[in-house]
């Protein structure tokens, strides 16, 4: 049986298991920066736990002749898109290659933004899966001081199968085993040693909230839905108190600043608006609820994740600037998930509201572009007008939205990342596969060529070697 942190979440707790000085060392009040500063209040001061993600080098390319899905409203057929540097330089017809490019003929073939994927736990549960290697869900009523980039497995061999299913960003998040689970992190499946070689750079860290039956499954507090509220409720309001202690010292930093407490202080990056909150929840009613949460402590929610009855409440999402971020078909596991239906994504979106089609599995996140065209044709089977810009936006620019980072990724755009797909066929039916994969213009992933079709060291001696790009 799973043991729980006794509500309410002290403070006397946390000074005793992680109090202490922001670091030894730390410079004079009068010396620390306006950077100095900022990363203290994110919790990573010195300059740790900095994304140190680089592209590799790589000439211009130029796709000729291919159609053109750029989720930004337009779907050009016979067209051209140029890119170098590492961003997109031009989208047209009739494109003259710069010295040195490689121009990849694309007809009868599609280009899509790179997929994202807004809710994974690849290589954090990572296949294969055991006791030793689950490194996803904390346990305790709530637990913010956990940060999943520290259970990251670089080598963790889901990885390649995301960039061969044409995604090129991932969201990793902890599980929902508590109320409150910890912080999430925005990644590229690239190779890599560190956690830190795989971050987005700027891309903004979340924290992972959950509701219903996972955080309540215990025999200790919380059991019912009214504990799971007062849970949310008593953590914030130590939260407001801590991030005023620290605002108060931030506006006039003289002297020592007050001692860190790693769970508040994450919670209270929530309640200035820097950490991007993404809520495990199932129900209208437990949604409406946490909506009037965020409404009392004065946050948002980006996201509820998984969100099976959000077309109950689409109105209010809506109302909220809310996004779901939900399953094509996935329902009737458990009884908060008994109300799903197929045309659950199509009805949110047609209301409004962000609507993102996720995996939470690893498989799923292989063929995100399939999982969006079962929600675009139920929509179309109930009668709804689902255009196929909408559909590949619930896998591409809303989720985009969701990260914090839709203007980089998510849209087939001039001065915006160069993370492209190019398909064998449409990518909204059964036939198309991922031909080849850039990130940031280089070359990830290309279905001929073995020297882009990577195996993760975990793998060597287990399957064929390719190359390591």
């Amino acid at each position: 049986m799973r043991r729980r942190t006794p509500w309410p979440l002290s403070a006397c707790l946390f000074a005793a298991l992680f109090a202490a000085r922001p670091g030894a060392g730390a410079l004079p009040a009068q010396q620390r920066s306006a950077t100095d500063l900022a990363d203290m209040r994110q919790g990573t001061p010195n300059g740790s736990w900095r994304s140190t993600y680089t592209a590799p080098a790589h000439p211009p390319t130029l796709i000729r002749g291919a159609t053109i899905m750029t989720a930004a409203g337009r779907e050009l057929t016979g067209a051209d898109i140029l890119f170098r540097d590492g961003r997109i330089a031009q989208i047209g017809t009739g494109l003259a290659a710069p010295a040195g490019a490689t121009v990849i003929d694309g007809t009868g073939r599609f280009v899509t933004p790179g997929l994202i994927d807004s809710h994974s736990h690849v290589g954090v549960s990572p296949v294969p899966e055991v006791p030793t290697s689950f490194n996803n869900n904390e346990t305790g009523m709530t637990t913010p001081q956990v940060w999943i980039e520290h259970s990251i497995w670089p080598q963790g061999p889901g990885f390649v199968r995301v960039l061969a299913g044409g995604a090129t960003t991932i969201h990793l998040l902890p599980g929902s085993g508590d109320l409150i689970e910890g912080r999430g992190v925005t990644v590229k499946p690239v190779p890599a040693r560190t956690a830190q070689e795989m971050l987005l750079p700027g891309a903004p860290r979340s924290l992972k909230m959950a509701c219903g039956e996972n955080p309540r499954g215990g025999s200790d507090f919380p059991t019912t839905k009214m504990g799971n509220v007062a849970g949310y409720r008593g953590a914030f309001i130590e939260a407001a108190a801590y991030r005023d202690e620290w605002d108060g010292w931030f506006a006039n930093p003289a002297g020592d600043p007050p001692k860190r407490d790693l769970g508040l202080e994450t919670l209270a990056e929530v309640l200035r608006g820097n950490i991007l909150v993404q809520w495990h929840c199932y129900t209208a009613d437990e949604m409406a609820t946490n909506l009037e949460i965020a409404k009392e402590f004065g946050f948002h929610v980006r996201s509820f994740h998984h969100a099976v009855e959000a077309y109950k409440i689409r109105d209010l999402l809506a109302a909220a600037g809310t996004s779901a971020s939900m399953w094509s078909e996935n329902w009737g596991f458990k009884m908060e998930a008994l109300d799903g239906i197929s045309e659950n994504v199509a009805l949110v979106s047609a209301a409004g509201v962000r609507a993102i089609v996720h995996s939470d599995d690893d498989m799923r996140v292989q063929f995100l572009n399939h999982e969006a065209a079962k929600s675009m044709w139920a929509g179309r089977r109930a009668g709804l007008d689902v255009g196929r810009d909408e559909a590949l936006r619930w896998v591409t620019a809303n989720p985009a939205w969701a990260l914090g980072i839709d203007d980089r990724v998510g849209t087939l755009e001039v001065g915006k990342n160069a993370d492209i797909v190019l398909w064998s066929a449409d990518p909204l039916t059964v036939y198309a596969v991922a031909d080849q994969v850039w990130i940031d213009g280089a070359l990830r992933w290309d279905r001929t060529d073995p020297e882009y079709q990577r195996a993760a060291d975990f793998e060597l001696g287990l399957v064929e070697r390719g190359g390591d790009r």
